[in-house]
């Protein structure tokens, strides 16, 4: 077994995710990422590794209630429960970073 990849195989997974490389670089991910593809093998050798997977100690038998329209609340009891708001808007923080 091959102890790194070839350098057309790294240059083909840099093309894939769209970035560039110096030849260091290569060099590097020609080892970096066989390591990481024979660690990803050995799950493959785990028994029934592809059957349904315990997640949680507990069988899914989640019951949700049917969805029923109802009565629609006033700006005024929706705006009782806001913390900030500008006019009939609700004030809400950033979420996106510069």
């Amino acid at each position: 077994m091959k102890d790194k990849l070839t350098k057309e195989e790294v240059l083909h997974v840099s093309r894939l995710a769209r970035v560039g490389i110096s030849e260091e670089e290569i060099e590097k991910y020609q080892v970096e990422l066989k390591k990481l593809l024979d660690e990803v093998d050995k799950i493959k050798e785990v028994k029934n590794y592809d059957e349904e997977l315990l997640i949680a100690p507990y069988d899914h038998d989640t019951v949700l209630r049917k969805d029923e329209s109802g009565e629609m609340l006033s700006n005024e009891e929706i705006m009782k429960n806001v913390p900030a708001s500008i006019g009939n808007f609700v004030e809400v923080p950033v979420m996106i970073n510069d």
